[in-house]
């Protein structure tokens, strides 16, 4: 009979509660703290559900009455320097860390100062979409920061915040502090892959991060005990090395205890943690109704749970202890309800001509429609200074590799700059990762260069928490550019989207470096060009270099700015050879600016990245025409160079859009179509174009051939043009 020996995870698995003598021995100053910080975020997320009935809220309002325990349980003790990220329902959360900000620690009742009401009314004007909120409206209700207080950004996708979160606590480390990171989420996410996918890199990288699961029970409508069979949550930890804390989130002190054993933890270095506190949201989804009145829960269990109310306990236990009176407690709630009606007063007036009572947004407090796209990226301020190529006079050159170019403008920006980190899969082996692009970085600061588990949308958001922090620059590899669909919510969703959706002012500066292989045998999930998707991001600035010269200054602008910058390098242009400022790797290329690689007056060919090289092998090949051939080197919309593409196209009065990929994908359909609406009167022609074929990239070296485009397609497309 076979041998069965029980195997015990190794880290530990606790439920923590309090004894009655427990309790007792809880510092009088922190049991008035939390119970007025409660009472606040319970006042103001009442008044937020008033203006929800009353149609001022617009979009969500996520309610978490109800679960302010685990909030405050979880934040009263932590320091400004300590961060905190959360979810679509974080209200508790933010206003909590705020209030840990700017309430001062003391005997007795905290009081509602001038801060605390500012900390009130800049989040109620963000939940409402006014100019005076946290990030002056953009984020509402679900996207609360304030970077000042160590609240770094609630987040609308469900677990989309947490792999950040990773970012924040690897700076803190790094920094040489004893801060710790808490990222807040539900029982929804506890089974989403950038999650777990963060789990491990945490354990792996043994980060100062505590995973907080408020487990409500419920995502919109649907029980946790539908969705997964270990609904216990916090037993996750043991599969991933994470010690982990199972608390009733209902009672504030046992969260309040839990979290100092868990902090303890993370500040003697130990790695992360998880909490789980099963709380209860009193309310739907969304909005001023109960969910029994959708169905999905019985008035009966509201009531049970109601009957555990956090805010209630805390009270109880002030009063019990002879802390407060029952008139105190009463005056602390009055005081609360006074000063959100103040608020409140002061953004709303009465309709006129409506019906007695009915109020609306004070006109003015709106945001300036002027104010749409400002912040979507940033002024580029920060290259003022930066030398210039073209600025310079001509010297001597020497030949490089492109992959030389690269590995070497990447050691020479970390030996000028201690903030960059470089990280991706196998970047740290192989001598330089499996092209030898990190060679240099690895050489020269081997404890810069991180070896990431596969898990690009952790890494990814890692990298992107690290750069929203902005102690430390990121510089993330994808072995292949189809692993951002891998990663897509946190390059999209989060990276792009982040300076602008936090009020205009948040720099991310992060650079991507993405490898194109069509044309090497890795068959359709390893071949895309992935520059028109890419350009549906208007938050992304997208390099394409196609020289070993053109690299260097473009990486280095790309370092310099802090904007997401992604460089894509296709694999074919790696072995060849250039010519290079001979002993410099510190000149920059300005963003903005293509250039001319051949000129003539026949027709505009436009073009990137290897397919430059088959187009000027191209009109080698077909005699009797003259091209000007624009290598666009910056590819987004905001960068794109239309100063040249119009002086050549005046001229020529005829374009050819020359890329490589699928046309499914294609960058070259968005240009043309703008080309064809901004330059109509001077096109003699429709705009040319060639690519790839609808499918992806076969296996078969024939299929494989087929499927993309080069020289000879551009020859073809250049004698139609001709005869034309």
């Amino acid at each position: 009979m076979a041998k069965h020996t029980e195997l015990v995870p190794s880290p530990p698995w606790v439920e923590l509660s309090l004894t009655s003598a427990e309790r007792k021995q809880v510092d009088p100053e922190v049991i008035l703290r939390m119970l007025a910080l409660t009472q606040w975020v319970r006042t103001f997320e009442e008044y937020v559900l008033e203006l929800a009935a009353k149609g001022l809220v617009h979009g969500p309002a996520h309610s978490s009455i109800g679960q302010e325990g685990g909030a405050v349980g979880s934040l009263v003790d932590l320091r400004s320097d300590d961060f905190v990220n959360g979810s679509h329902r974080g209200h508790h959360q933010f206003l909590a860390k705020a209030f840990g900000h700017v309430v001062p620690r003391s005997p007795g009742l905290p009081e509602l100062t001038s801060e605390v009401r500012d900390v009130l009314r800049r989040t109620l004007a963000e939940i409402c979409g006014l100019d005076q909120g946290w990030s002056r409206g953009r984020g509402g209700s679900m996207h609360l920061m304030w970077r000042e207080a160590g609240a770094m950004g609630t987040n609308a996708i469900v677990g989309g915040g947490v792999p950040q979160a990773a970012g924040f606590a690897w700076n803190q480390r790094r920094a040489g502090t004893d801060a710790v990171t808490v990222t807040y989420f539900g029982d929804g996410a506890a089974n989403i892959g950038s999650v777990l996918e963060t789990f491990n890199l945490a354990a792996a990288w043994q980060l100062p991060l505590c995973f907080f699961i408020e487990n409500n029970l419920y995502a919109v409508s649907t029980h946790v005990a539908d969705v997964t069979a270990e609904f216990r949550l916090s037993a996750r930890g043991s599969g991933f090395g994470i010690p982990a804390w199972r608390v009733d989130g209902m009672d504030p002190l046992a969260v309040r205890s839990a979290m100092a054993e868990a902090v303890a933890h993370m500040r003697a270095g130990n790695g992360p943690t998880i909490v789980e506190a099963e709380v209860y949201r009193y309310f739907h989804q969304n909005g001023p109704f109960p969910g029994s009145a959708f169905g999905y829960r019985s008035k009966a269990e509201e009531k049970q749970w109601r009957a555990r109310d956090p805010l209630t306990r805390l009270q109880n236990h002030a009063v019990e202890s002879g802390l407060l009176t029952e008139a105190d407690v009463v005056a602390v709630r009055t005081r609360a309800v006074e000063t959100m009606d103040e608020i409140g007063a002061s953004f709303l007036e009465e309709v006129p001509g409506g019906d007695p009572g009915e109020r609306r947004i004070v006109a003015n407090l709106w945001p300036d429609t002027a104010f749409v796209d400002v912040g979507v990226r940033g002024d580029l301020s920060e290259l003022d200074g930066v030398r210039y190529a073209e600025e310079g006079p001509a010297g001597e050159t020497e030949e490089m590799r492109f992959i030389d170019a690269v590995s070497a403008v990447l050691a020479r920006n970390m030996a000028k700059d201690d903030r960059i980190v470089v990280l991706g899969e196998d970047v740290h082996r192989l001598n330089g990762g499996t092209n030898g692009a990190t060679k240099g970085p690895l050489r020269d600061f081997p404890d810069r260069v991180l070896g990431t588990p596969i898990s690009e949308n952790a890494f990814t958001g890692l990298a992107a928490g690290m750069a929203i922090d902005g102690r430390y620059r990121p510089v993330v590899e994808f072995m292949y550019a189809d692993f951002m669909w891998v990663a897509a919510d946190q390059l999209f969703n989060q990276v792009a989207k982040a300076r602008h959706m936090f009020g205009g002012t948040t720099e991310v500066p992060f650079v991507l470096r993405s490898k194109l292989a069509a044309g090497t045998g890795y068959g359709s999930q390893h071949s895309m060009d992935p520059a028109g998707i890419l350009a549906t991001a208007p938050g992304l600035r997208i390099v394409a270099p196609s020289t070993p010269g053109d690299y260097i200054g473009l990486m280095n602008t790309a370092l310099a700015c802090n904007d997401p910058v992604v460089v894509l390098e296709h694999v074919d242009l790696y072995p060849t050879t250039g010519p290079v400022p001979a002993g410099d790797l510190d000149y920059a290329l300005p963003v903005g600016k293509a250039a001319v690689r051949r000129h003539g007056d026949d027709v505009t060919v436009i073009s990137y990245l290897s397919m430059v090289g088959h187009c000027m092998e191209a009109l080698d090949m077909v005699p009797g025409i003259g091209a000007d051939l624009i290598d666009l080197r910056w590819l987004d919309r905001a960068s794109l160079d239309w100063k040249t593409i119009e002086e050549s196209v005046r001229r020529t009065n005829r374009v050819l859009i020359v890329e490589q990929g699928a046309r499914g994908t294609s960058y070259g359909s968005w240009l043309g179509d703008e080309i064809s609406r901004r330059l109509f009167d001077w096109l003699d022609a429709p705009v040319q174009r060639v690519t790839g074929r609808e499918a992806s990239p076969s296996i078969s070296k024939v299929l494989e051939r087929a499927a993309i485009a080069r020289t000879d397609e551009v020859v073809a497309a250049l004698r139609a043009v001709k005869n034309a």
